[in-house]
């Protein structure tokens, strides 16, 4: 039985981060599948809520583009997403670790866990996901509160890639012991 399935995911709250990928207004405003951009960030808000209250620290990475003086509209997080003492990443690639700091910033706090949620779930989550496990994190990817740009390329990921990299589960499976 897989956690998706029903199987609850106890997290030890001083270990865990919660990774929050690309929930930008220009992101989220994409058409997406297989749930919207409001649906994804509605979970995520739940989920991080959840996280600060036990104590977990909260990831938000955003992406910017190199190179240009000023990024496009609606290239901030969505508002009201990033509360005080939350870790705010901005990434200049597809993953949210590559010459951010975010894996020695996670290393200060004792993180050995992450969690992760945004979109594009085979893109910047994936991505970002891939690097974690390379630093060796352990993973868990809250299935509904992702989506892509396709409803296919999101089932790939997490259906095929996300599995060999960590446990997929729902939002409701997510607590602490």
């Amino acid at each position: 039985m897989t956690a998706l399935e029903g199987e609850p995911a106890l997290l030890d709250p001083a270990h865990t981060a919660l990774v929050l990928v690309d929930l930008m207004d220009r992101i989220t405003a994409l058409p997406l599948a297989p749930r919207s951009g409001d649906q994804v960030v509605a979970v995520s808000r739940e989920l991080a809520g959840r996280f600060r209250a036990a104590g977990s620290t909260v990831v938000l990475v955003r992406v910017e583009r190199p190179g240009v003086a000023v990024q496009p509209p609606g290239s901030d997080l969505v508002g009201g997403l990033a509360q005080d003492g939350d870790l705010v990443v901005v990434k200049r690639t597809v993953g949210g670790f590559h010459r951010t700091g975010l894996h020695e910033s996670l290393a200060e706090r004792g993180v050995t866990t992450l969690v992760f949620g945004g979109i594009a779930t085979n893109l910047g989550v994936e991505s970002t996901a891939r690097a974690a496990a390379d630093h060796g994190y352990e993973l868990l990817f809250v299935e509904d509160a992702m989506a892509a740009l396709t409803e296919d390329e999101h089932r790939a990921a997490v259906a095929l890639n996300f599995p060999r990299l960590g446990r997929v589960v729902a939002a409701t499976a997510v607590g602490f012991g």
